[in-house]
């Protein structure tokens, strides 16, 4: 509604300031043309069957038009620009083309598009300093955090591999037993029926136990790039999970620090899904995208209300925590029923500006 009112005013502005300007050039004409009383012959003079006076009245209201419809959309035009900039920003593209764009056109001279490049560089310098503070390690008594983790999480994947889940299979490989058992006796139908739900117990705890050891004993790079990591990572769970998979991994140059953060988000999101998701399809896709990387990781499970905070959501705000560190966005789309899709977005800043 005020844009309507602004508009409005700024219509009839221009219509009482034309028609004033029409007045006295008329005046000055006729007054030279020896009419004294101008203002009758304004009535009395006529363009075709309209008299001069509504004549220049319709040509102020035409002129005021045309003005007020330019200037409309030319601020539409700004305003969509404006608002292209604030959501690239939202998303952390702060290299995105329509930056870009502006400054080889020069189109930098108005004030709010100088407060917005300023506030683009300004985030852009920040999301670079989140990722070197981020890249360097935090002692503690010698140790970095990292290593303190990784220890902690091998040692308890050795006590869970040499316990729980020897046992697990020890369980199910006796169960078989007693299955191929009864089925050569003829044993009871209830029976039968109990003991195939103990077996499907004991395979969704087997399940439920290869994502605990993949998430606590996850794969290292060792050397090797992220693309590499991830593709070992998923050709290990083609051969131990039941699900299909498929991907698309682009190789990306990226800090060492980095690949290192996004390759622990990769390992929780697999182990998220695997544990609480029931996906039979999952599929990760990352590639570059002007200055941001993209990660994106799809499944077809069971999903959850992304409105609703609950226990299990501690991975998913350690992921987030991984991404604000390196100065990048996460959106997480989730449906019940309907699977869920994560959507990671990271600015790709050089190695030597983490060495730096």
């Amino acid at each position: 509604m005020k844009n309507k009112t602004n508009y409005l005013f700024l219509f009839i502005y221009i219509f009482l300031f034309t028609f004033i300007i029409l007045l006295f050039t008329s005046f000055i004409v006729l007054t030279s043309m020896g009419r004294k009383l101008w203002m009758k012959a304004l009535f009395d003079l006529s363009v075709s069957i309209i008299p001069l006076f509504f004549f220049l009245m319709l040509m102020s209201l035409l002129i005021a038009l045309v003005i007020t419809i330019v200037s409309y959309f030319i601020q539409r035009k700004q305003y969509f620009e404006i608002e292209e900039k604030i959501e690239q920003l939202a998303r952390g593209n702060y290299d995105h083309q329509v930056f870009i764009a502006d400054e080889q056109d020069g189109y930098l001279e108005d004030e709010l598009s100088l407060h917005i490049e300023s506030l683009r560089k300004q985030m852009s310098e920040m999301s670079k300093e989140l990722q070197v503070l981020s890249s360097r390690p935090y002692l503690v008594e010698g140790e970095s955090k990292e290593e303190i983790l990784r220890t902690e999480r091998h040692r308890l994947a050795r006590e869970l591999h040499d316990s729980v889940s020897q046992q697990l299979f020890a369980a199910s490989m006796m169960l078989s037993a007693l299955v191929e058992y009864t089925k050569k006796n003829q044993g009871d139908e209830k029976l039968m029926k109990q003991l195939d739900t103990i077996e499907d117990i004991i395979n969704a705890s087997q399940s439920e136990m290869r994502a605990l050891l993949l998430h606590l004993r996850p794969i290292n790079l060792e050397g090797k790039s992220l693309q590499k990591g991830i593709e070992q990572l998923l050709r290990e769970l083609q051969t131990k999970i039941n699900i299909e998979l498929v991907w698309d991994i682009q190789d990306i140059p990226l800090p060492t620090t980095v690949e290192d953060n996004l390759f622990r988000i990769i390992q929780e999101l697999f182990s998220n899904t695997l544990r609480h998701a029931k996906a039979k399809r999952l599929e990760v896709y990352m590639k570059k995208q002007e200055e941001m990387l993209s990660l994106r990781v799809i499944d077809d499970g069971v999903g959850f209300d992304t409105s609703q905070s609950k226990v299990g959501s501690y991975g998913l705000t350690n992921i987030r925590e991984r991404v604000n560190q390196m100065g990048g966005t996460c959106k997480i789309i989730s449906f019940k029923n309907k699977g869920t899709s994560i959507d990671i977005r990271v600015p790709v800043v050089g190695e030597s500006v983490i060495n730096d």
